[in-house]
Order: structure tokens, then sequence, then C-alpha cells
């Protein structure tokens, strides 16, 4: 007598929609996904080469030296105080411009909490100086 084999079913899992359905996944999060962009600080800068004379009485220097010190006008304020300083004289004066000079070894995280203090307090002219070198 002859024995047969039994042909055992396979228990094999297709593959062969497996890509589509990766690239259909990959297409769904690639359109889904937001990136946040940095939008930074907004200034409007001038032209190159483009200068103004302005009176004495409209700029309040503001100057930050090495150690993150701030200096309003020869007076030591806290970085905190600027807006409300700042509020203040533009309200007694609405050409104020501030002119922001730093030391180079300035960190930057403070000329950052600076220039904030500044907008915050609504300041439209900025006058960012050329430091030392």
């Amino acid at each position: 007598m002859f024995t047969e084999k039994r042909k055992g079913k396979s228990s094999e899992i297709p593959t062969s929609s497996l890509a589509d359905i990766a690239f259909l996944l990959l297409i769904f999060f690639l359109v889904t996904t937001t990136i946040d962009v940095d939008k930074g600080i907004g200034l409007t800068l001038p032209g190159e080469g483009e200068t103004k004379e302005i009176r004495k009485k409209n700029i309040a220097n503001l100057g930050i030296n090495a150690a993150g010190e701030v200096m309003l006008d020869d007076d030591a304020i806290e970085i905190m105080q600027i807006r409300d300083i700042v509020k203040r004289r533009l309200a007694e004066n609405p050409n104020l411009l501030v002119s922001v000079k730093t030391d180079p070894e300035t960190n930057y995280q403070v000329y950052i909490k600076v220039l904030d203090q500044l907008k915050q307090a609504n300041l439209t002219r900025i006058s960012i100086a050329e430091p030392p070198k």
C-alpha cells in the first residue's frame, strides 16, 4: 500500500500588500504632522548705510555689561524693571528711541531678555549699537 503524505496547511502571512500599507501610513503621518517654526525676534532693520539724526532728548541709552548688569542712562536697573520704566518714559515722550549697546562678552540670553522687555513695553524704535571691538 501506498502511504500518502499529508499536506499540511501553510501558516504564512501574506506580505504582498505590506509595502503599500507602510507607504500609506508614512504619507498619512507626513501630511498630518505640523512642524513648529521659530519666528525669532521681529525687528525692522534700516537699509545699509542709512542714517538719521535724532535729538538727544529722544534717545535713551541702555547698556549691558559682560556680567549681565543693565544700565539705563547711567542708572543701574534690573532686567524685569525695563518694561515699566520704558513704558513710563514712552508715555512722556512718544518719540523715544532706546539704543541698546552690549559688551562683546554679554550672555546672549541676557541680551534676548532685554529685547523682550523692550518689545513688551510696546517700544517700536530700538537701535542696536555695535559693540566696541
